[in-house]
């Protein structure tokens, strides 16, 4: 690879490091072109992208930034799947992939500036999607105000009833 070129792959997966949300190192050796291209499309499909770059390449795109981290993985064959948008989706995606597909490993990765152990990714993966986790948390936050309904208007509800109750009794025993 050229010089110049090697300079542009830098700058842009320097520039792609600094933004994501979210970089996972994976190992992807021994699969064929056309299931690569399957996976790079599931993964554009969740807003990731899934690059191969050299190591090296790696390295220096790294230096500085949280990316670093990933230093020791980087031996071998390496694939990046990087997201500026949901990294549980993106977890997901590789998770999926990797149960399909015996020679696909997910090495670790980076969430922010933590680093996280293919366990932690694992686990990222069992996590409910976003719109998932926002649903339930709009469900808990209206159930507060409707329980405070309910209760308030059981008040006076149960008052007419105690009410009733002795008109009721005083009927009958004045009868």
């Amino acid at each position: 690879m050229e010089k110049q070129k090697k300079q542009a792959v830098v700058s842009q997966l320097k520039d792609d490091l600094s933004a994501a949300q979210a970089v996972f190192v994976t190992d992807f050796k021994s699969l064929s072109v056309g299931v690569m291209v399957g996976l790079r499309s599931r993964i554009r499909q969740c807003g990731g992208q899934y690059r191969v770059v050299k190591n090296t390449l790696v390295r220096l795109a790294s230096q500085g930034q949280a990316a670093e981290k990933l230093d020791g993985l980087l031996v071998g064959n390496n694939g990046l799947s990087i997201t500026r948008n949901d990294p549980a989706a993106l977890a997901k995606v590789l998770h999926e992939f990797a149960k399909e597909q015996n020679k696909f490993v997910i090495k670790g990765g980076l969430l922010g500036s933590q680093a996280l152990s293919t366990a932690q990714i694992l686990a990222l993966a069992a996590l409910p999607s976003r719109e998932a986790l926002l649903s339930t948390l709009l469900g808990t936050m209206q159930a507060v105000p409707t329980g405070l309904a309910r209760v308030l208007a059981a008040v006076p509800q149960k008052l007419l009833y105690a009410l009733t109750a002795v008109r009721d009794q005083k009927a009958a025993s004045g009868a």
